[in-house]
């Protein structure tokens, strides 16, 4: 057998936002067996990678290296020699001030094949993101860009020659701003020279301040790092043309304890709020297609097939799929779902619920299913259930059949997720089981500070069982309605 030949592509992220990855980021992301993530990679871009990617973390923050270069360059190297296809993602672009080159050469040298897929320069896009444009007619039609991380330092920059470039972007440097401020004057800058620094550029949560050389460090104080800081004539451009406006969330950290696969609608939405989302996956869903019916006649034999979750379609049609069979099996047989988010699911297979019940529970679904005497109605459901909805349609008169199609089981969490968890203003549960599961890795203890939102009834109930409160319930018992709750709830 021919070994499988490794690759290495060396990957800018752009600066922050999922939307500025480039579609050739996108496939390489969506390809890669191993991924060798920096700090500054948000995880709206770290989503787009396949769960059966391995995912290893060598960020780098001032003062807080989690690997040295010398040890990603060597994993690369045995990483692409082990037949995989690695992905090294940089946030910005990786051959500004990214060490992309560095890497490259170390491939190079090793022999490994690799590509660059350039991406978007927090130098330039940041800036944009905050309504500065680092070149303008009649004003800038030069700039640079330095690293704020050795610039105070570096006895090779010539700052009389910087003074003389219209507009200075410097990248990182926050606890040396005020130092390379004044260097900046000591080549020549006027002290009042407009400067604007920018923290979590591109993000919802992106924050800017303005001032002047002489004032920029101190209006800087309290911006959480990286800050990305602009100097030049261009800077007075930017209260005029400022287009990007922080979400309601933003400043504000927000647990999503879904599944991976499942987690990504909700943290968009949060995302978009201006959140910082902390994803804790406790949970793992797994399909059990040996519980479904083998019966061909799906379509006669049962009369309703009434779904309590998204989870439940995904595994039902899973089911039917490994068989061979779609939709169609069903024939003639009315579908019902419990609430908005599960009508939803049947709705991109192709299917209407004939029936959803006024308010997305057990209750309210077993006691308002029409035609349900005598009727014959299959439930595919997880091996967590509580039977409430079978208990209720069967004291109507009707025959059920409850069959297991998933099943759910506790994800533990590391002890560094355990600790942002801690420490979040606002924990949301789309189910009883994530409520359940968390309850049990924290020993029921979560701060009274963290607000804790539920998707409906059910997860409001078990999270009152785990942590003994639950402080908001969406109005809706969907995605959309818990990204409303937790703003409401945090506001």
């Amino acid at each position: 057998m021919t070994p499988k030949a490794g690759h290495v592509a060396l990957v800018g992220a752009g600066p922050g936002d999922p939307g500025m990855l480039t579609l050739a980021a996108l496939r390489a992301l969506e390809a890669a067996d191993v991924v060798l993530y920096d700090a500054l990679v948000s995880p709206g871009v770290l989503a787009y990678c396949p769960p059966s990617a391995r995912m290893v973390a060598v960020g780098k923050r001032a003062g807080a290296h989690s690997m040295a270069q010398e040890e990603i360059s060597a994993l690369l190297v045995a990483e692409a020699r082990a037949g995989n296809r690695v992905v090294r993602l940089k946030g910005g672009d990786p051959f500004v001030f990214g060490r992309g080159a560095e890497e490259a050469l170390v491939c190079r040298e090793a022999g490994i094949p690799f590509t660059v897929i350039p991406g978007v320069t927090s130098a330039v896009a940041v800036p944009a993101y905050a309504g500065i444009p680092v070149t303008h007619r009649g004003t800038a039609r030069t700039f640079a860009i330095i690293t704020g991380t050795t610039a105070d330092e570096d006895q090779s920059l010539d700052w009389k020659a910087l003074a003389g470039i219209d507009t200075v972007v410097l990248l990182m440097g926050a606890s040396n701003l005020g130092t390379i401020a004044e260097r900046l004057v000591g080549g020549g800058l006027s002290p009042d020279t407009p400067a604007a620094a920018i923290s979590n550029g591109s993000l919802p949560s992106q924050g800017t301040v303005f001032g002047t050389l002489r004032t920029i460090a101190a209006e800087a104080k309290g911006l959480p790092a990286p800050l990305i800081t602009v100097v030049g004539e261009v800077v007075r451009l930017g209260p005029e043309l400022s287009w990007f406006e922080a979400g309601p969330l933003a400043g504000k950290s927000v647990v999503v304890t879904r599944t991976r696969s499942q987690a990504s609608q909700l943290r968009s939405l949060l995302e978009t709020l201006g959140a910082d989302v902390i994803e804790a996956p406790v949970l793992d869903i797994r399909y059990e297609c040996a519980g479904l019916p083998n019966d061909e006649r799906l379509s006669s034999r049962w009369d309703w097939i009434v779904f309590s979750s998204q989870n439940g379609v995904d595994a039902f049609f899973s089911a039917l799929l490994s068989r061979g069979r779609d939709a169609r099996s069903l024939g003639t047989t009315c579908v019902a779902a419990i609430g908005s988010a599960t009508a939803g699911s049947l709705d991109r297979r192709g299917l209407i619920a004939d029936f959803v019940p006024t308010a997305a529970t057990a209750r309210h679904l077993a006691d308002e299913l029409p035609r349900a005497v005598g009727a014959r109605i299959l439930v595919p459901g997880g091996n967590l259930g509580d039977g409430e909805l079978e208990r209720g349609l069967r004291s109507r008169g009707a025959h059920v059949e409850q069959v297991a199609v998933y099943s759910t089981a506790a994800l533990p969490l590391s002890p560094e997720t355990l600790d942002a968890v801690l420490v979040a203003d606002a924990v949301t549960f789309a189910s009883a089981s994530a409520a359940t599961f968390l309850g049990q890795s924290l020993n029921g203890s979560l701060p009274e500070t963290a607000k804790l939102c539920a998707i409906g009834p059910q997860a409001a109930a078990a999270t009152l069982k785990a942590f003994g409160r639950v402080d908001c319930v969406a109005g809706e018992a969907s995605v959309d309605g818990l990204a409303r709750a937790v703003v409401e709830a945090l506001e």
